[in-house]
């Protein structure tokens, strides 16, 4: 049974933000991770965590000083707007003519800023000196696991096989917390509030519809009416009507998704050439050994023109340890994608060279963008949109064979950096409430957001986290490789007592995870 293995850091407080350029305001709590489910690690970002390397952490929203809401897309209703329209003619005029754009880009890329992962050099200093055996817990045959002793029935301390502690835990976290297969996970609620006039469109009306569809779909009306004279008896007037109506719709109603502006045929004699490659982030794949000092060169080259690196700062040992390490144990179950589940590279090779990279994690229930870097030389195909579109076709092509997996995860939403708003132009989508963690529509975040930079979004003033620390004891610990829980630990272990760390551990990252990942203590 694959299980996820954390040490805790604690927070840091008082380190340089990369956003507002303030010396000491930043504070975010943060866990080395050697090990990690893709659904461990689902649920942490449905509660505002993120990762960076094998690193990850969460921003402590009430007291940084940019507060990072996490932000994701509605795959399966994302609409393209004019600018991203303007993004995808852009390159399909560049692949099929030839044709370069003089025209520069306003648009962010869609990228996650060095300063947003905290930085290299802190999770260098972060990393874990415990060696494998410390983490790798003791075979069933012959482990000495605990089970949970009760004082108030005078039950003395007993040894149980791992087998057994394992069921149980099981037991504990699927009698409460576990998923109905078909339905989305309990973190995926979405509070819906009537907009107040001028607070943003009401979802639950149509949409608009242009003048031009309105007056096409009015003459095939009257169309229909001149013919219901000549048709009148005929058999075949229910199906021309019906024929009829289906079209207007199709023509009038449908506009255009975002892979018809993507998968469009080029003709034989295009002067370009563009293959998107999904790579496992593996040593052991080919394609992925094959690739990796053409990828490192061109992340060095991205991070000393775009951020400003230093040769040392982005190094392959510094791109393995960003990009590369990856704690998420790799899936790949029946009923989900082909690819499977875990870390990926999705390349993009323009006539045989790699000119951007999207680093992403395939989640039960989402495609999560972990970090972007390109050629800046090919910047004016503005290929931060450019392959953030493509990762919401991504998305929606993988939905068809894992129909749980239907949102695009976009990192974070700063709004008080207003270069860092521009995740918001992608709809629809939601903000993650810091204190109930349900998910709002952006409209209904952003007036909240332009009076106080730090906001509830759930307006349930009840509300609240439901899946809130209840029982500490119950938090499964990793010691002298042995599984037990918290309360037993609590017993055995030697020193001043940790409670206070483990209780901020399990606050963060909620009872469910508490209760199914290992906190490693030494």
């Amino acid at each position: 049974m694959r299980r996820a293995v954390v040490e805790y850091r604690g927070w840091k407080e008082g380190y340089r933000c990369g956003y507002c350029a303030s010396a000491q305001g930043k504070v975010s709590a943060g866990m080395w991770a050697h090990s990690m489910t893709v659904q461990d690690y689902q649920d942490l970002i449905d509660r505002g965590w993120r990762r960076s390397g094998k690193y990850v952490y969460k921003p402590i929203m009430n007291q940084t000083c940019c507060p990072q809401y996490t932000i994701r897309c509605q795959a399966l209703r994302f609409q393209t707007s004019k600018s991203h329209k303007k993004v995808l003619k852009k390159m399909l005029k560049f692949i099929s003519k030839g044709d370069v754009s003089k025209a520069v880009s306003e648009e962010e890329p869609m990228d996650s800023h060095i300063e947003d992962a905290v930085s290299c050099s802190f999770v260098h200093r972060s990393e874990s000196h415990v060696s494998e055996a410390e983490l790798t817990p003791l075979n069933e045959d012959h482990a000495d696991v605990v089970e949970n002793e009760d004082e108030d029935k005078g039950e003395t301390k007993e040894e149980v096989n791992v087998k057994k502690a394992e069921l149980d835990s099981l037991q504990i976290c699927g009698d409460k917390d576990a998923a109905v297969p078909g339905e989305p996970s309990p973190s995926t609620k979405t509070v819906h509030a009537p907009p107040k006039p001028g607070k943003g469109a009401d979802l639950s009306k149509p949409p608009c519809r242009k003048a031009k569809d309105i007056r096409k779909e009015r003459k095939l009306q009257k169309l229909l009416q001149n013919q219901r004279c000549t048709l009148e008896g005929s058999p075949l007037q229910a199906e021309h009507q019906a024929l009829l109506l289906q079209s207007s719709k199709s023509t009038t109603n449908q506009p255009k998704s975002i892979e018809d502006f993507i998968f469009v045929p080029l003709p034989d004699d295009a002067p370009h050439k563009l293959e998107v490659r999904l790579v496992p982030v593996s040593f052991e794949d080919p394609q992925f050994k094959s690739s990796f000092n053409q990828s490192a060169t061109l992340f060095a080259k991205y991070q000393m023109a775009i951020h400003k690196d230093t040769p040392s700062e982005c190094g392959e040992n510094e791109f393995t340890r960003f990009l590369c390490d990856s704690p998420l144990e790799p899936e790949n179950p029946p009923n989900g994608p082909e690819c499977g589940y875990g870390s990926f590279h999705q390349q993009y090779w323009l006539d045989g060279k790699i000119i951007a990279v999207g680093v992403i994690d395939i989640l039960p229930y989402c495609v999560s963008s972990v970090y972007l870097y390109y050629d800046p030389d090919y910047s004016f195909l503005s290929l931060g949109v450019y392959s953030a579109l493509r990762e919401i076709a991504f998305t929606r092509q993988l939905h068809e064979k894992a129909p749980d997996l239907c949102f695009y995860y976009m990192g974070f939403y700063i709004h008080s950096c207003p270069k860092m708003r521009y995740k918001g132009q992608y709809r629809p989508s939601d903000l993650l409430c810091p204190e109930t963690y349900v998910w709002t529509p952006i409209e209904q975040c952003l007036p909240l957001l332009e009076l106080s930079k730090y906001s509830r979004f759930n307006q349930d003033a009840k509300a609240v986290d439901e899946d809130h620390i209840k029982e500490l004891g119950r938090v499964r610990v990793l010691h002298k490789r042995t599984i037990m829980p918290y309360s037993v630990y609590k017993k055995r272990r030697k020193g001043p007592s940790d409670e206070a760390s483990v209780q901020q551990y399990a606050s963060l990252v909620g009872q469910t995870c508490s209760e199914r990942m290992l906190l490693f203590r030494s």
